[in-house]
């Protein structure tokens, strides 16, 4: 479990740069918009393009891909409901909110658990996938559509695949699809840039933690601690219990989709809120408990299944 806790040091320390930064006014005041800009239309793309033009796209269809998309998809419905019709939240906070509570880190944190909890990084890439093809595209389509006022079909389809995110994410999966290798003159720059992607993302996020108290009121507490408690218990228990008594699953797969599903809330959902101004304190804050709280819950996973 060295390695685990080691993941997360390693993550902490970006954060901690991200916050010293903000504290001593050393990037200025623009830092933030700037990075959010930076990391959402430049190094994004190029770090979803490097990682899906070389994944093994087949691996979208193992049994793990049911499972945590039925995991998924229900505790974000759950947060939605609740969202609309009991806070009676706007619709774009509302996303924000549910991406908060389903949409798992993992890249950054998914990969190295997969490795040193599973023995194979292979395991994350389905849940990767998925919300890479599918979550993200339909998200950033609603919050496009409600925060820059699109309201035609066609200006909400173009402003879908114009999306940098978008265009990086379906220009890596052709290139997967195709078969295509790409010779290591195309492919090592473009990862050069990528691999700036996480460090930049996590050092914004650490800029946006300066002058601010988590859970702080008036900035929706009650959104964060809904989905820290959907991320970290309910989504975990959905995808045992599915995948246990639904799909039969057992031994390593059903140790799989269980880690998988207690990750924390993915940087991603914070980089989404920046761009788009929208319930940007309700994902930092739910990042930084799940991101604190999945080390105690992983813990009880691998006690309890592994």
């Amino acid at each position: 479990m060295i390695q685990i806790l080691t993941g997360f040091a390693v993550i902490a320390l970006a954060v901690l740069v991200g916050w010293i930064a903000g504290r001593t006014g050393v990037l200025g005041p623009g830092a933030r918009p700037v990075l959010a800009r930076l990391n959402f239309n430049v190094l994004a793309p190029f770090l979803l393009f490097s990682v899906l033009s070389t994944a093994d796209v087949a691996s979208l269809f193992s049994t793990l891909l049911p499972v945590s998309a039925i995991a998924a998809v229900l505790v974000m419905l759950a947060f939605g409901l609740v969202s609309l019709l009991v806070w009676r939240r706007g619709l774009a906070r509302t996303v924000i909110g549910s991406l908060a509570s389903g949409y798992v880190n993992g890249n950054n944190f998914g990969i190295p658990i997969a490795v040193y909890m599973l023995g194979d990084a292979a395991y994350s890439a389905p849940i990767v996938l998925l919300q890479l093809l599918l979550f993200a595209p339909i998200a950033l389509a609603v919050l496009g559509a409600r925060v820059e006022g699109r309201t035609s079909t066609i200006a909400i389809v173009r402003s879908t695949f114009t999306n940098p995110i978008i265009i990086g994410s379906l220009a890596g999966v052709l290139v997967a699809v195709s078969g295509l290798e790409l010779p290591p003159i195309v492919l090592e720059p473009i990862e050069l840039i990528g691999h700036a992607a996480v460090p930049l993302m996590l050092i914004a996020y650490g800029l946006s933690l300066h002058g601010q108290r988590l859970l702080e009121p008036g900035t929706g507490r009650r959104d964060v601690l809904v989905a820290t408690v959907l991320k970290l218990v309910a989504m975990p228990l959905v995808a045992w219990v599915f995948g246990r008594f639904v799909f039969g699953l057992d031994g390593i797969e059903l140790y799989a989709v269980t880690v998988l599903a207690a990750l924390p809330t993915a940087q991603n959902v914070f980089n989404f809120a920046q761009r788009y101004d929208t319930a940007e304190i309700v994902a930092r804050d739910t990042v930084f408990l799940t991101t604190v709280g999945s080390v105690p819950v992983l813990f009880a996973v691998s006690l309890l299944l592994g």
